[in-house]
């Protein structure tokens, strides 16, 4: 679903805050993949997924979904195939807009506008259905305006609206980082359901070691632009966080004694 051929991405080259961000770096998502990402300030998370997404173009490599190079086009073209949601709250919806109004405009992504009623009954069924599989109560609260939601209640609903399309690749950067632990622990939650739901392939970037291990069917740490450790499978079911911190140090060759170091 998500294949990515040697990148390279380098900011301010040339100059003395030059900053190489991605290394070579390669990359291969199978259809239904959920990969966390861990690795330290500066490792390259952030600069991969704004990659994928056409938000910096990369200096050179390749960017293929589902078949599709898209290295070359530009973001908004892009958004026909990804999904995303922000580690900021804030990000993704329209505060001013009610719950349904938001949802509506996620289900007419990439669709002719008309000057039909905006939002049907069968619609304004659908998304009820939709909030209650969320178990946050917003259901009952169609009209109410985004920006009066809690930061957990946004996070699931741009989760919501993120894969009411069923993208072909769901970029998570850091979703549940502004959030106090209960609350992402429950956003957490929602995005496993969601996803194993759906049956998407994804991509979550996390500061969370346990999570990492916790969530998704495969773990890839990066290092300098790099991938540096992938694991997969029953390795991964069985994966603590002392053995990640080991694997680490055997593969940077540092001397790392803690989730705080390795994470920055």
């Amino acid at each position: 679903m998500l294949e990515i051929r040697n990148i390279y991405k380098t900011f301010n080259p040339g100059t003395v805050n030059e900053k190489r961000a991605l290394d070579g770096l390669s990359l291969t998502l199978e259809d239904g993949d959920f990969v966390t990402v861990i690795g330290g300030n500066g490792a390259g998370k952030s600069t991969l997924l704004n990659a994928i997404a056409g938000t910096w173009m990369v200096d050179a490599g390749q960017i293929i979904i589902d078949g599709i190079d898209v290295t070359r086009l530009p973001e908004f073209k892009r958004a026909q195939y990804l999904g995303r949601v922000f580690q900021d709250p804030m990000t993704g919806t329209a505060a001013t807009m009610g719950i349904e109004e938001n949802l509506a405009l996620a289900k007419r992504r990439g669709r002719r506008r008309t000057l039909r009623p905006g939002i049907r009954k069968s619609e304004r069924d659908e998304y009820k259905e939709l909030l209650k599989t969320l178990g946050l109560g917003l259901e009952e609260r169609l009209t109410s305006k985004v920006g009066l939601l809690s930061g957990g209640q946004r996070q699931a609903l741009t989760l919501l609206m993120a894969t009411l399309k069923k993208p072909k690749l769901l970029l998570l950067d850091e979703h549940t980082a502004a959030l106090d632990p209960k609350t992402a622990a429950k956003v957490l939650e929602t995005t496993e359901m969601i996803v194993n739901k759906n049956h998407l392939t994804t991509l979550m970037i996390t500061h969370n070691m346990r999570d990492a291990i916790a969530h998704g069917n495969r773990l890839i740490m990066l290092m300098e632009g790099n991938i540096i450790l992938d694991i997969r499978g029953e390795e991964k079911k069985k994966l603590t966080v002392e053995d990640l911190l080991h694997k680490f140090e055997e593969a940077s060759g540092g001397d790392v004694l803690d989730d705080k170091a390795i994470l920055g």
